[in-house]
């Protein structure tokens, strides 16, 4: 499974952005989906997933309410809507892909990334 992130960039506080993650080869036996952020020098850290197959959601305590996640299984891409963004939102987000059926917020039970797109909220 190859993961494609998109549409990060620079948001004044407040504002809004939607990432976009094209996913393609072996899609099908996806089980998870979910976005992942960084910032130097810290781990990488859950901030939503999504089951594939039912579209339960699940986030992060500090962007729900405020992130959504969502998929289209027809096309393979999974998308992250940003709202109200805070300068404390700005990393670098990660796509990620589950195959097996493992706890969704822990980084190290998703099997492929993508390669991350840089979103920076100004004050």
């Amino acid at each position: 499974v190859q993961l494609v992130e998109s549409g990060g960039g620079l948001v004044k506080a407040g504002g809004s952005l939607r990432l976009s993650c094209a996913a393609s080869g072996r899609t099908g036996s996806q089980y998870f989906a979910g976005w992942f952020r960084q910032t130097p020098g810290k781990e990488r850290e859950f901030v939503t997933a999504i089951n594939w197959s039912t579209g339960k959601t699940y986030y992060a305590d500090s962007v729900k309410g405020r992130f959504t996640i969502s998929r289209d299984r027809a096309k393979n891409m999974v998308y992250l809507q940003m709202n109200s963004l805070k300068p404390e939102d700005t990393a670098v987000y990660y796509c990620a892909s589950m195959v097996s059926h493992y706890t969704y917020d822990r980084s190290d039970n998703y099997d492929y990334w993508g390669q991350g797109t840089q979103v920076t909220v100004s004050s």
